[in-house]
């Protein structure tokens, strides 16, 4: 049933169809709003959550209607998966409806009890967000997180798993940012070398708090998230047609609570906005004018649906390198930024004990 659905929905997005007779085959499902870290770059700093978990008949009521079409969930919004007292429970629950559940974290709490459950547990993918390779760039983008410990977290972690044999898929990311984009290489190098690491993925940032806002687009390619999902699944039970509308101040297109996913995903404020996509009118949309995710081109698209959601996870952090080196990013669509301006920090010199200098960084023009 999964193939099958993935085939109509290929469909739908090539024809530009606005209905749609499947189900998305990703989620991403917010089952806390809770955090115990600031990120300057996270919405949560321009989007104020309340300290709440999903209730379970939401959750329940989202994998059973989405088991047999669904093939990942995320279950990670603006909130910390660990935090989440039931995250095991729903680990377990999706599983049992034959759908892989994948969490990110910010490691603050994956002790060496955490990382025992999570490798006991049926947990397909985990993503480790460290978002630099020294002690000072680490910790000015994850405020309220220590180095040493998240990376002894993370290393330990990923021992356990090697130790195991465990086939979890481990992918430990980086955002990229002008903080710390100089210490890619150095940050790639240091993640090869541990053992229990599948994937290592530097990702371009996808929010407007510290790049500036979005200008403009290259293309009017449409966006296949309207189709394939991932669909956002607020901890509240309201759905939003991507990872980014919500963050974009885009209203609900539905709620769990009081409709169907079948209900959801055909309701006409999905179907108006995959019509203004085909019809490459999708800068009318309030959320995608202002968006900076990027839209890969059609071919990426559709073989985003031809191959299992596990199949696009593996190769997605390789065809975004792939597309910026061999193609200068012209398989993925990018927006173009708007201007910024230089903040001034000091800190230490690289390679150097006791010397002061000015490092510049990006940030938005107030």
């Amino acid at each position: 049933m999964s193939a099958w659905n993935r085939w109509k929905l290929l469909a739908a997005y090539l024809r530009g169809q606005d209905s749609v007779s499947a189900l998305p085959v990703e989620y991403i499902v917010e089952t806390t709003a809770k955090c115990n870290i600031y990120c300057p770059m996270c919405p949560r700093e321009t989007h104020p959550q309340p300290k709440e978990d999903m209730d379970e008949a939401v959750f329940r009521k989202l994998v059973d209607e989405s088991a047999g079409t669904a093939e990942h969930m995320m279950l990670i919004g603006l909130g910390e998966p660990l935090l989440d007292p039931r995250i095991f429970d729903r680990i377990h629950y999706c599983a049992e409806h034959g759908i892989s559940a994948l969490i990110s974290t910010n490691g603050t709490l994956l002790d060496e009890k955490a990382a025992a459950r999570l490798l006991d547990s049926p947990l397909s993918h985990i993503t480790l967000s460290f978002d630099g390779y020294s002690k000072e760039t680490f910790e000015f983008y994850r405020k309220g997180a220590k180095f040493e410990r998240v990376r002894g977290n993370f290393l330990r972690f990923c021992r356990m798993k090697h130790e195991r044999g465990s086939k979890l898929q481990i992918t430990v990311q980086m955002v990229r940012m002008d903080g710390n984009r100089h210490e890619e290489e150095a940050f790639r190098r240091f993640w090869q070398s541990v053992p229990g690491v599948d994937l290592i993925r530097v990702k371009d940032d996808e929010t407007n708090l510290l790049a500036g806002p979005a200008a403009a687009r290259t293309g009017a390619r449409r966006c296949h998230y309207l189709w394939r999902g991932a669909m956002y699944v607020k901890h509240n039970g309201d759905v939003y047609p991507c990872c980014q509308s919500y963050m974009l101040d885009g209203a609900p297109v539905g709620s769990i609570l009081r409709q169907s996913l079948p209900e959801i995903f055909n309701g006409e404020p999905m179907r108006r906005m995959r019509r203004l996509h085909a019809e490459g009118r999708a800068g009318e949309i309030g959320i995608c004018a202002k968006c900076c995710t990027a839209i890969p081109h059609p071919v990426l698209a559709a073989g985003s649906l031809l191959l299992h959601g596990r199949a696009v996870r593996a190769l997605l952090p390789l065809v975004e390198r792939w597309s910026r080196r061999v193609f200068g990013g012209r398989l993925l669509d990018r927006p173009v930024r708007g201007s910024r301006q230089p903040l001034v920090q000091l800190g230490p010199a690289p390679g150097t004990a006791a010397e002061d200098t000015v490092r510049t960084q990006a940030r938005p023009e107030p």
